[in-house]
C-alpha cells in the first residue's frame, strides 16, 4: 500500500517540522493513527510500516479489527478514542491499552471496576469540550479538574492526561486557541499535583496548531488512510 506509506511519512515530517518550530523534539509527540472506518489489512500495513499505536472510534467495529490482528498484539497498542456508553465500558476495559474519552466520573468507575486484574492499569485521558460545543462530549473546563481528581484515585486505571476536539477553525492561529485552553488546563492540573504527562489534541486539519501548543500525541486518520466511506 504506498499511498498508506507515503502518507504515513509525510505526517511525521509534519509532526517533525512543526515541532522544530515549535523548538521541541519531535520525539516528544506520538503519533496516534486513527482507524475507524479502514479494515484491518490497512493496520497491518501501517504496522508493517513502523505504526504502533491505533485509534478506533466504533467499539464493534474495533473489536473485530482486534480479533483479526490478534497476531499482533504484543506489538501494537490499541487506543479507544470514541463517545463510551457506560453499558459497553466492559470489553474496552478488557482489551484496550487507553480510552481518550472519559467524559464523567461514571464511566471512569466502570472502567476500572472492569478493568481485569491481570493487565496492567488502564490508561486514560478525560476529555475536555474546549469549544463549548453542544454536539460534543466533554466536561466543562471549569468541572476537568474536579473530575480528574476522582479518576485519578480510582484504582487499575492511570490519568495520562487530557483530551479534546477543538472545533474546526480555519487558520493556524485561530486553531492555536482552543488547544492553548487544553494546554493551560494541564498545565494547572500538573502544578496542582496530578502527574500527568499527555496531551491528547490535533488531527489532520489542526496537527500544527496542537504540536505548537504542546500536544504530546496527535490523532490522525484521514491524513493516514484518506477520506472515508462512512456508509461503508
Amino acid at each position: 500500500m504506498p499511498d498508506l506509506i507515503h502518507n504515513l511519512e509525510a505526517v511525521r515530517q509534519r509532526i517533525a517540522l512543526a515541532a522544530q518550530v515549535a523548538g521541541r523534539d519531535p520525539r516528544a509527540v506520538t503519533l496516534l493513527a486513527v482507524s475507524k472506518t479502514f479494515p484491518a489489512e490497512d493496520v497491518r500495513a501501517a504496522h508493517a510500516a513502523g505504526q504502533h499505536a491505533f485509534g478506533e472510534n466504533y467499539l464493534q467495529e474495533a473489536l473485530t479489527k482486534l480479533d483479526a490482528l490478534a497476531d499482533l498484539r504484543g506489538s501494537i497498542e490499541w487506543h479507544f478514542i470514541g463517545p463510551l456508553q457506560s453499558n459497553k465500558t466492559r470489553p474496552v476495559a478488557e482489551r484496550f491499552d487507553w480510552v481518550h474519552s472519559v467524559d464523567r466520573l461514571k464511566i471512569a468507575q466502570r472502567l476500572a471496576e472492569q478493568r481485569p486484574a491481570g493487565l496492567p492499569p488502564l490508561n486514560v485521558c478525560v476529555q475536555v469540550n474546549v469549544s463549548g460545543e453542544a454536539s460534543k462530549s466533554g466536561v466543562a473546563p471549569g468541572e476537568a479538574a474536579q473530575v480528574a481528581r476522582a479518576v485519578a484515585a480510582l484504582p487499575t486505571l492511570r490519568l495520562r492526561g487530557l483530551m479534546a476536539i477543538p472545533e474546526p477553525i480555519g487558520s493556524i492561529e485561530a486553531q492555536r486557541a482552543p488547544h492553548r485552553v487544553l494546554r493551560e488546563l494541564f498545565e494547572q492540573l500538573r502544578a496542582d499535583g496530578l502527574a500527568l504527562d499527555t496531551l491528547s489534541m490535533g488531527m489532520s486539519g489542526d496537527l500544527e496548531a496542537a504540536v505548537l501548543e504542546g500536544a504530546t500525541m496527535v490523532r490522525i486518520g484521514t491524513a493516514i488512510f484518506g477520506a472515508r466511506e462512512y456508509s461503508n
